[in-house]
């Protein structure tokens, strides 16, 4: 089976139900509709930038170019990862913590498959490791953001209780051990809930892309698996490793309570 080329006429067409959705926003004065239409404009612009980079590397396939792209892509991760704090940390640590945290899981994750498990020549073949390493960082920066985010709300509301226990002898460790596995849990449950509807609920879009490129549904399911297993992982560990790092940062190096490291969001 041929992919079937879509033109521009066709995304027009597209963009009728976002604009009528916009329209009925508008209309309801939800107070969304501008917010809509710029997301709209920006994903089209992007996108198609973005299509144009890969073009031009995917033809190049040079190692510097591939490199690049997968730092600025970590550097933009780790920003968007801080920015959807309620509570930042200040000084940048929220962004050092999930930028390391996403580092040390999707970067790993992506170069193990690839040498591993895919064995493409060579590893850093800009179509396998692009795209992989794009769903590894997506879905933890999710889960980065949701841990942390959840982390320094818990610290900051129960921030009474944490100084009782510590008046009574507890460790750092100790004092936010609950509220470390709240925030652990919170950044693992949406890839958990992905992991249980796939195929019942919903089939995912590396599936779904690929049967719609015509591979067969046999192949695009084991690649969809692959895939799964990979989210898994690099979220799992990635979200384990900025909670630890963010729970230290809530203490000094004699097991006191610094919520000034902490600072409410601006926007």
């Amino acid at each position: 089976m041929q992919l079937i080329s879509l033109s521009f006429a066709d995304l027009a067409l597209a963009a009728i139900g976002v604009i009528a959705l916009a329209v009925t926003t508008a209309m309801l004065r939800l107070g969304v509709a501008r917010t809509l239409v710029v997301a709209a404009i920006r994903t089209a612009a992007q996108l198609c930038l973005v299509g144009l980079i890969l073009e031009a590397v995917f033809a190049e396939r040079a190692f510097v170019w591939i490199a690049l792209i997968a730092l600025t892509m970590l550097l933009l991760a780790g920003r968007e990862a801080a920015a959807r704090q309620t509570r930042r940390f200040t000084g940048g640590y929220g962004f050092a913590a999930g930028t390391i945290s996403m580092f040390l899981s999707a970067f790993v994750t992506t170069v193990l498959t690839l040498v591993v498990v895919i064995r493409v020549e060579p590893w850093y073949t800009p179509q396998y490791a692009i795209p992989l390493l794009g769903m590894l960082l997506g879905n933890t920066m999710t889960g980065i953001a949701l841990a942390l985010d959840r982390l320094t709300q818990n610290a900051w509301r129960e921030a009474a209780v944490i100084e009782a226990r510590l008046a009574l002898g507890a460790t750092a460790g100790q004092a936010v051990a609950d509220i470390r596995r709240e925030a652990m849990r919170a950044g693992m449950i949406p890839m958990i809930n992905a992991m249980a509807a796939a195929g019942i609920i919903s089939l995912p879009g590396m599936m779904t892309g690929q049967i719609l490129a015509g591979s067969s549904p046999w192949e695009a399911v084991k690649y969809q698996i692959l895939i799964m297993f990979l989210i898994a992982a690099g979220t799992g560990f990635g979200t384990l490793s900025a909670v630890t790092l963010g729970a230290r940062r809530l203490f000094d190096d004699r097991h006191r309570l610094r919520l000034e490291r902490l600072r409410r969001a601006t926007s």
